[in-house]
């Protein structure tokens, strides 16, 4: 039986696929056990059973593969945005797009990397400095991104309403300090940044438009005051 073009093309396409998710399946364990500084382009070919040459076919560099799979968390978590209906207000919208990305992310990543690869990874970005210096660029980049999405669902000028890009940077600083914590923490499970996340989130807007004294406090500050 002969096989079409279309089939043959497609045939080399899961192959790239599949080449392309062994490189990263098989850094990100290299880099989760011996460090990222000290893993080599070399030993990374070598562990996916190809050549260097075939590596950077694939990837330009070590550090392009380390954020591969972020690459896919990222997004699959503006998809869920993009999928949030159109009445719910920003912060809520972007607070329930976490909320989802987190609950499906396993899925998202598991053709490439079990989750808690992913998760040790995530450890390892947060310290190596290198590495954290790229994925806070990439973080900004990803906010520029939400900030069209959320623009765009409330009929808003990004460059005009200075209001959107206040928004998904508090909501991104949010963001970063949960992922701090978790880093720093002692269960760097899925499950305890997706609880943490959704802690700080819920404390965002309380703690931006809300005043942060009770009613006694403030009186007994006025008195002392």
């Amino acid at each position: 039986m002969t096989v079409g073009p279309a089939e043959a093309g497609g045939l080399r396409e899961r192959k790239k696929r599949r080449t392309r998710d062994t490189l990263a399946r098989a850094a990100l364990e290299l880099f989760t056990t011996k460090g990222f500084d000290e893993t080599t382009v070399d030993e990374i070919a070598e562990a996916a059973e190809v050549s260097q040459r075939t590596f950077f076919r694939y990837y330009a560099s070590k550090l392009e593969v380390a954020f591969a799979v972020q690459e896919i968390t990222e997004l699959h978590f503006v998809d869920a945005l993009r999928a949030r209906p159109p009445e719910e207000p920003p912060f809520e919208a972007m607070r329930q797009a976490v909320a989802t990305a987190w609950d499906t992310i396993a899925v998202a990543i598991g053709d490439v990397v079990p989750l808690q690869l992913h998760m040790r990874m995530y450890l390892v970005v947060e310290s190596t400095p290198s590495l954290l210096a790229v994925h806070i660029r990439r973080s900004l980049a990803t906010e520029e991104t939400i900030g069209r999405i959320i623009a765009e669902r409330e009929g808003v000028d990004i460059d005009e309403d200075p209001r959107v890009r206040v928004a998904v940077a508090a909501f991104g600083g949010a963001m970063r300090v949960a992922g701090r914590l978790w880093s720093e923490g002692d269960d760097h499970s899925a499950e305890a940044i997706r609880d943490l996340t959704s802690r700080y989130m819920d404390h965002l807007v309380p703690s931006l438009a809300g005043p942060w004294r009770s009613r006694s406090a403030g009186g007994t500050a006025a008195r002392r005051g």
